[in-house]
């Protein structure tokens, strides 16, 4: 059994980055309190604090290692509730500029795709199986206390959902709300440095809807996702499926291009898509309830990592460190092992005198390593999109041939597939990617090019 290293902590956010913090410190805290604003819902059904949940969402391997990590049995749950099993490399069909489609080959391993609301149901059901973990709905956090040095986080102010203000004492919090502003609030009232911020401006707006998968469907793909050719086709679209018998279709546009909200106007844009396959597959389908839409402005990255000093007994975490362009399907992922690696940072203390002194820095240090890979795969391939607004690398166009060409290997050598979809399920770091003999290869495929 664990060394407890105090009272109680407290999780700001009923997402997933929240739900897994909060089993992540589960078993280091007599008490983990996780304070949510909305009304959790018992179904798998959206609620009005996680707008973009009515859209496609992918939990990459690397999120789903991490959060069966924290929650055994998970994968049994999801498989329960219906989530399909995808062979990565095989079931979904890949169709890129060049390769309508990429090489489909099955790589020996699967994932699970469901829609975010089933996912989220699943986590939090295990969080409620913990037996010291409590999860408040209706109650909206307001404010992170502090003693008067500033040195030291002491609680959190919240409302209750009767409208009364409550203090919650706690030795951790973490701040898994979404932008962190509660983390920021605290920062400017005590007048501290603000964590530097890395912003690529990339406008996205999309459209979703589900459909009933009819008996005609493809035998060849349970998914399909169509991109673009940048920067002359204005859309990009991606079928996923997920429990229940159902597709669920994601179709964005960048800078001013936005996917209309009615049925017709969304069957339309699919038209418009550089190849007709997502079309084809939906155009008779049943559609089940309304065209959902959703905007997101910026990927934003705020560099806690990089602060000098930092409130002891406070952690922002997931959204709050980083926000990602949900169209890689990054965001759960990377929260799911921040969380984990939380808990092996805990696990390494539980000896030490004073287990939480040099916390924060040490996860801020693990957290970017981990947002890093992510970050640098979403980035790049963003700003080559000329309306994209963000600082740009001297060598932007040198990275640009660099993933054309591990493309190209990757659709020949299966060896060089399967280590890259690693690096992007987040299995792998993207270093790998820089070994002395890959890169001579990826050299010579630029030469014939």
């Amino acid at each position: 059994m664990p060394s407890l290293m105090g009272k109680q902590a407290v999780v700001v956010g009923a997402g997933i980055g929240g739900l897994a913090a909060a089993r992540a410190v589960a078993d280091y805290f007599e008490r983990v309190v996780v304070l949510e604003r909305d009304v959790l819902p018992e179904g798998a059904v959206p609620r009005a604090g996680v707008p973009q949940d009515k859209h496609v969402h992918g939990l990459l391997a690397g999120g789903q290692h991490a959060l069966c990590d924290l929650f055994p049995g998970l994968e049994h749950d999801l498989a329960q509730a219906g989530a399909v099993p995808l062979r990565i490399g095989l079931d979904i069909r890949l169709e890129r500029p060049g390769y309508d489609p990429f090489p489909q080959r099955d790589l020996g391993w699967q994932t699970y795709a469901q829609s975010r609301v089933q996912l989220e149901l699943s986590v939090r059901q295990r969080v409620r199986a913990s037996a010291n973990i409590v999860v408040r709905q209706q109650c909206r956090a307001q404010e992170l206390m502090a003693r008067a040095d500033g040195a030291a986080v002491t609680g959190v102010r919240c409302m209750t959902p009767h409208g009364q203000l409550e203090t919650l004492q706690a030795d951790l919090v973490i701040d898994a709300s979404g932008r962190g502003m509660l983390t920021l609030g605290l920062l400017k009232a005590m007048d501290r440095a603000l964590p530097p911020e890395t912003t690529v401006g990339i406008d996205i707006a999309y459209a979703t809807a589900v459909f009933a998968i009819p008996p005609t469907a493809p035998a060849e793909w349970k998914g399909v996702r169509c991109f673009p050719h940048v920067p002359k086709d204005p859309f990009g679209a991606a079928l996923l499926p997920m429990e229940g018998g159902r597709w669920i279709v994601t179709v964005g546009g960048r800078h001013g291009h936005t996917p209309p909200g009615d049925a017709n106007g969304f069957l339309a844009c699919l038209q418009q898509l550089r190849t007709p396959t997502i079309y084809q597959a939906v155009k008779h389908a049943r559609r089940l309830g309304e065209v959902a839409r959703f905007r997101f402005p910026a990927s934003e990255w705020q560099h806690y990592e990089e602060l000098a000093t930092f409130p002891r007994g406070l952690l922002p975490l997931g959204d709050a460190l980083c926000r990602f362009n949900p169209a890689y399907g990054q965001g759960m992922s990377v929260a799911a092992q921040e969380a984990l690696a939380l808990r092996h940072l805990l696990a390494t203390r539980t000896r030490a005198s004073d287990p939480l002194d040099g916390l924060a820095p040490a996860f801020f240090a693990a957290a970017s390593a981990l947002i890093e890979s992510p970050w640098e795969m979403a980035v790049i391939p963003d700003l080559a999109h000329p309306a994209t607004r963000g600082e740009r690398p001297a060598d932007l166009e040198q990275r640009l041939k660099v993933g054309q060409a591990l493309n190209t290997l990757a659709a020949h050598d299966p060896a060089v597939h399967q280590l890259l979809l690693e690096v992007q399920h987040l299995l792998k770091p993207r270093g790998v990617l820089q070994e002395p003999g890959l890169t001579q290869r990826l050299r010579e495929v630029m030469a014939e090019g």
